[in-house]
């Protein structure tokens, strides 16, 4: 997978470690911008449905 050469075991697991890392927070922030979306579309919808709840007003 990575073809890079560790001083020690101890370097080796940081490096895997930090990869872990940068991966886990890739998927963190690509579920933040899914539930912002999702949050936008509940708003909207919310939105119409009490806006079809009003009494429409007619001349």
């Amino acid at each position: 997978m990575f073809n890079c050469y560790y001083k020690s075991s101890k370097e080796k697991k940081s490096f895997y470690q930090h990869k872990k890392l940068e991966m886990l927070n890739y998927i963190k922030d690509s579920l933040e911008r899914k539930i912002a979306s999702v949050t936008a579309s509940i708003d909207v919808l919310e939105s119409q449905i009490s806006r079809d709840k009003e009494p429409e007003v007619t001349n």
